[in-house]
């Protein structure tokens, strides 16, 4: 059944699909009327065979003003891949350590297709710089190396955790589930992919109350393109190990998220027909009982959810928000609720916010947080809202008002710290990009975009298209206080409370140390107080070793310890927790001697399936041409030991 999922999101195809209005589509509407949904296709790539030659560049530091976008979807040099595609993007933060990070995306490997991965990528740096495991210099890190996959969603819990929740096609008893993934060590790794139901626009929260409900994970998702027909929702009382089996949602709300209150209320916003539905669990928090809603209200945004031909046509113009406040002043316990939405008369597009102060039961008017006047026509879409732990409420959104074209849009933010009564003057953060460069086969950059707040800013993972080609940027707004100690990190340093060894302007606590001996890695190996042979600037006792001779694989000639320095020592980048054979090898990789690729990918999928297995069985001898590769016991057949050892080293 693996196999024959995996051959249909190889062999089907798909188009970019056209833009349409979504403002009056209800639930019931038939699936095959409805846009964005989502299509697998083959996937169409040169990054895979060692001929491809993928040529890169550097990668992009953005500046607007005080503001710094620095790229994420970076190869291990810190360099971009021309050529590919990145958008969709969601970001996680470790709580007990502010400086781990990491965000997820929709991985392209070439415009040419729209066959899409998981991408991730890690910062221990506090967003100052991103690597990804598994990468090469051609090609970035993804969850599951081949696999077709879609709206990723990450979120954390209150001990560190992260998750990364994403759409994949024909894996379960739908036509599309999702698969949730977990990471203890800040994202460089995520060992654990559990079935998890699940459809298209799925979004998560997870209950960091310290109440009744602490760790649960909820899950929503739209009525289309999922497992289970109108049961769209679902939650993990276990840390994601497993889920509850689908139930319903009343009105079955679309393309929203959720949010958990301090009581450990769980709250679900999503668009019915024009209106946006609040709809609230009150039990969910007791893993005792299968979830109920209790309480159905509508809030009111001033407009309809919009996706007419605008600055992103084929895909959705911005989802809706929901958040909590969870200050301890008089705002603690409020909702709110966000969205660009398309408001009467020629204005195509605003962000428009509302507010409850009695657990959602009523909402206020619409109050608009873009400040252009009414007359400058100009689309802000991708409204996206968090909450800061002090109560300050953060939105960013795309914004047309400078160039007065559809396509030609900054990211801008605003800020209030009166509940949304009032906003501060909109600031543009990023420089004006055009979003119709670099549509990898969809016509759109993705639905949307993600951010965190702390007490003294924001963090926000958001596409654009600097690169004249579509690329994930983290961006922090406001100061940053990576080590937690509630005093920005600028006066840490300038009072000296704080030190930076390497001027990074990240104080050093908040560095990486690998070793755990409360010293920056770069400043240990920079100071020669340290080996560090291969000069990466890590500790060696951090690199990997495989024979264990003491000799990291970067600086050992002979990685497999076999007495003869081959290409088969380039495999020093085998991906962690793979099967792998005596020479460092990971079982699945079909790469011969003289063209190595280190990696377990859909060529040699395709190798395996069509060549090798297909045409051999138990005792079945055949060339050591798919035995070297392919066969875990050496026996000289491929057989079912074989193809289990493939599954796993294929990510199944």
């Amino acid at each position: 059944m693996v196999f024959a999922a995996l051959w249909f999101c190889i062999q089907a195809s798909g188009s970019g699909k056209s833009p349409r209005s979504i403002q009056a589509v209800h639930p019931t509407t038939p699936l095959g009327e409805v846009g964005h949904l989502e299509v697998p296709v083959r996937r169409v790539t040169t990054q895979d065979s060692p001929e491809g030659g993928i040529a890169t560049s550097a990668g992009a530091t953005v500046v607007r003003g005080e503001f710094v976008s620095v790229q994420v979807n970076v190869n291990p040099d810190g360099n971009n891949v021309l050529g590919d595609a990145a958008n969709e993007p969601s970001i996680a933060i470790d709580p007990t350590n502010p400086s781990r990070m990491a965000i997820g995306w929709r991985q392209f490997d070439t415009i040419a297709s729209s066959f899409r991965q998981s991408g991730i990528a890690y910062s221990v740096d506090a967003g100052g710089s991103w690597t990804s495991s598994g990468a090469t210099s051609t090609r970035l890190g993804v969850l599951e190396p081949g696999v077709f996959s879609s709206d990723p969603v990450l979120d954390f819990d209150a001990e560190g955790t992260f998750y990364y929740y994403a759409l994949q096609p024909d894996r379960g008893p739908g036509s599309w589930a999702c698969y949730s993934y977990r990471s203890t060590d800040g994202g460089m790794t995520w060992p654990t992919e559990v079935y998890a139901w699940g459809g298209d626009k799925a979004w998560m929260t997870i209950d960091r109350t310290g109440g009744m409900g602490h760790g649960n994970l909820y899950f929503a998702w739209s009525p289309f393109a999922g497992c289970c027909g109108s049961d769209l929702f679902t939650r993990s009382t276990n840390g994601g190990l497993s889920f509850l089996n689908p139930i319903s949602i009343p009105e079955s709300p679309r393309w929203g998220t959720l949010t958990v209150d301090p009581e450990g209320n769980l709250f679900i916003v999503g668009v019915v027909g024009g209106g946006f539905a609040v709809v609230r669990s009150s039990n969910a928090q007791d893993a005792s009982v299968v979830p109920s809603f209790d309480q159905v209200t509508f809030a009111d945004l001033g407009g309809n959810t919009s996706s007419e031909p605008g600055p992103n046509p084929a895909g959705l113009l911005g989802q809706t928000w929901i958040a909590s406040d969870h200050s301890n002043g008089t705002s603690r316990g409020n909702l709110y609720v966000l969205s660009s939405v398309d408001p009467p008369g020629n204005d195509p597009l605003d962000v428009m916010f509302s507010r409850s102060t009695d657990g959602g039961l009523t909402w206020s008017a619409a109050v608009r947080v873009n400040d252009d006047g009414p007359l400058t026509n100009a689309w802000q879409w991708f409204g996206t809202m968090s909450v800061a732990p002090n109560g300050r409420i953060d939105v960013i959104w795309n914004d047309t008002r400078t160039s007065g074209l559809e396509s030609w849009s900054e990211l801008y933010y605003s800020s209030s710290l009166d509940e949304g009564k009032t906003w501060s003057p909109n600031q543009p953060v990023s420089p004006m990009f055009n979003s119709f460069l670099g549509w990898p086969q969809q016509n759109k950059i993705g639905d949307y975009y993600d951010m965190i707040s702390d007490a003294f800013g924001a963090n926000v993972a958001y596409a654009a298209t600097f690169n004249d080609e579509h690329d994930v940027y983290y961006l922090r707004i406001g100061d940053l206080d990576c080590n937690d100690n509630g005093v920005p990190d600028v006066d840490d340093l300038a009072e000296g409370t704080s030190l930076d060894c390497n001027e990074n302007q990240l104080p050093d606590e908040c560095d990486r140390d690998c070793n755990g001996n409360d010293q920056v890695d770069f400043c240990e190996t920079r100071d020669g107080l340290t080996e560090d042979c291969d000069g990466n600037r890590v500790p060696d006792t951090c690199d990997p070793d495989f024979d264990g001779d003491l000799a990291i694989d970067g600086c050992d000639d002979d990685i497999d310890n076999d007495g003869v320095a081959n290409a088969a020592d380039e495999c020093d980048f085998t991906a962690l927790g793979l099967p792998v054979k005596s020479d460092g090898r990971a079982i699945g990789d079909f790469s011969p001697n003289t063209d190595v690729t280190c990696q377990v990918d859909l060529f040699d999928f395709n190798i395996f399936y069509n060549l090798c297995f297909v045409n051999s069985g138990p005792s079945q001898l055949i060339s050591p041409l798919c035995t070297e590769p392919f066969s875990i016991d050496d026996d000289g057949d491929i057989d079912l030991i074989d193809f289990a050892s493939f599954q796993r080293a294929f990510g199944r």
